[in-house]
């Protein structure tokens, strides 16, 4: 089966038939496997319990759950039976949990005990579930997934239509709002996949590649990718939690040849210790994928001159209105670059909707990508438009003379101190390559005199002795950081913190850290 695969009608079942004992799934750190006729027979199973209570295509489920060996089949079993999935981050407060259920709609909740806490507390505040089910070791107030499932059908219901996730944004500020494709449902065996098939011709992604995931599955893009390689018909190894060695272990081991990680790993890989770093054989990677978050030029300049030109780039959202790609060459030529646009025409636009000129800062908007809608929030999905129908992410940047796109920073993240705009992610890619930063957020915070300054946040990697070792080592990153940028665009002040609010896939969550510093203030960003 290797080779090119026409993606738009493969699933898992079509695998589990003509390789039954291929394996679909494995964790990484334990080696526990699930072949593709498990696979299909759990989601089989699970598509029936969601039938035989009523739930019709285009109906909501929603779970939230660790990276468990289980939790791509709940995505295949709500898929195959046509339903809308919601992937809940296993990181939220009981609050956001309750607020997601309910305003996504979902009919079904699942979880697993390393959520029962939190379960038990959501039990009675779903008052649209009509079935709660956990894995392993119910609670009160819960089914049994395994009993719920061994009573149901292994059978592929008839006539089945394709579903679809409607995934959340990061609520880095305000609520977090659910992104919903405007697609219609199409037969399963007819269903198109972008993800695999953008895999095979960027990434000559096939069905003999190990992919391996070392991300929370429930953000878009580690759920997406390995969906896609399971479209393939490629093995999925699933790590538990992101280790930098354990991450270098795993390619060894399992003899990894695609993958797709964050910046910030590339960073914690690339300060391990020289012995540990070349302990391990990488030489099995074919390409390796990075998105989510700018990467400073001189880490990506590092990874690919230890792993060699195997890297790719890609710009996109959940929203899915368009996508910006870069491999290895063209990003040596284009540094900085995240590419050109594979998906959607780029327009530089500034705060009066004109398109500005080529080099020129501005909003990024797509034109000709996928539609979307904000799920229940008329205002944000219209914010995201301008009257011509181009949409946008709230990122800044710019283009150049041959459309490769260079990303500045979110427009919610700008600093004004004195009436200059300042983009913190200059100041965080310069701080970040210091050997002493393990994590680093740039913010603006309060000034009377200029409204705002520039604050650097850091998580070292090694916390300061003491107060006196502290203002030493601030004055030395604020000194480093003068030295490569403008001092306008450098900190004023350090803060030392033992773990920066970063969310596993990357994303940094400096709204709580804004939320700290201006409290008692009337601060710009909401």
């Amino acid at each position: 089966m290797g080779g090119l695969v026409r993606s738009g009608s493969m699933y898992p079942g079509v695998h589990a038939a003509d390789r039954p004992d291929h394996p679909a799934i494995v964790m990484a750190r334990d080696g526990q496997t699930i072949t593709y006729a498990e696979l299909d027979e759990e989601a089989n199973r699970l598509s029936h319990v969601f039938a035989d209570m009523g739930l019709v295509p285009g109906d909501h489920v929603a779970f939230c759950m660790e990276n468990h060996p289980r939790f791509l089949a709940v995505c295949w079993g709500a898929h195959y039976a046509g339903l809308v999935y919601t992937a809940i981050s296993s990181r939220l407060t009981t609050e956001e949990m309750e607020y997601i259920i309910d305003n996504c709609g979902a009919k079904v909740f699942i979880t697993t005990p390393y959520k029962a806490d939190q379960a038990a507390e959501l039990r009675d505040k779903m008052p649209a579930v009509q079935l709660r089910l956990m894995l392993e070791s119910p609670i009160d107030g819960y089914d049994s997934y395994e009993d719920t499932l061994a009573a149901a059908s292994p059978e592929a219901l008839p006539d089945r239509v394709a579903g679809f996730d409607m995934l959340y944004s990061s609520g880095t500020t305000g609520r977090p709002k659910g992104v919903l494709p405007t697609q219609d449902f199409t037969p399963l065996d007819q269903a198109s996949t972008s993800v695999a098939g953008l895999a095979q011709m960027l990434f000559g992604a096939t069905p003999d590649d190990v992919y391996l995931s070392p991300a929370p599955l429930y953000h878009a893009a580690p759920l997406r990718f390995c969906m896609g390689m399971q479209v393939l018909g490629g093995t999925v190894v699933v790590m538990e939690r992101f280790d930098p060695e354990e991450y270098l272990a795993a390619v060894e081991k399992y003899q990894i040849t695609f993958s797709q990680v964050v910046p910030t790993m590339f960073v914690r890989m690339l300060k391990l210790p020289q012995d540990v770093r070349t302990r391990y054989d990488v030489s099995s990677l074919r390409a390796v994928v990075h998105a989510a978050a700018p990467c400073p030029v001189p880490v990506k300049e590092q990874i690919i001159d230890w792993w060699g030109p195997i890297v790719h780039e890609y710009y996109a959202g959940t929203e899915g209105n368009g996508f910006v790609y870069c491999n290895s060459e063209g990003w040596l030529a284009h540094k900085g670059s995240v590419g050109q646009s594979l998906l959607g025409t780029i327009h530089i636009v500034d705060e009066d909707g004109n398109e500005v000129p080529v080099g020129e800062e501005g909003t990024i908007y797509f034109e000709g990508g996928q539609q979307f809608e904000y799920h229940g929030d008329p205002e944000k999905t219209a914010g995201s438009r301008l009257a011509n129908g181009w949409s946008t992410l709230g990122d800044v940047g710019k283009l150049d003379e041959d459309g490769f796109l260079y990303l500045t920073d979110r427009k919610a993240y700008m600093i004004i101190s004195g009436g200059v705009n300042i983009y913190p992610q200059e100041a965080e890619n310069v701080l970040t390559m210091h050997p002493s930063v393990a994590d680093v957020a740039v913010i603006g915070v309060p000034n009377d005199d200029f409204g705002e300054e520039v604050k650097a946040v850091v998580q070292p990697l090694a916390m300061p002795a003491d107060d006196e070792a502290a203002a030493v080592l601030g004055r030395e990153l604020i000194a480093y950081c003068r030295e490569r940028l403008a001092d306008v665009k450098c900190p004023r002040s350090v803060d030392f913190r033992d773990e920066l609010p970063r969310h596993p896939t990357g994303k940094l969550y400096k709204r709580l850290l804004k939320d700290e510093y201006w409290a008692g203030h009337d601060s710009r960003i909401i």
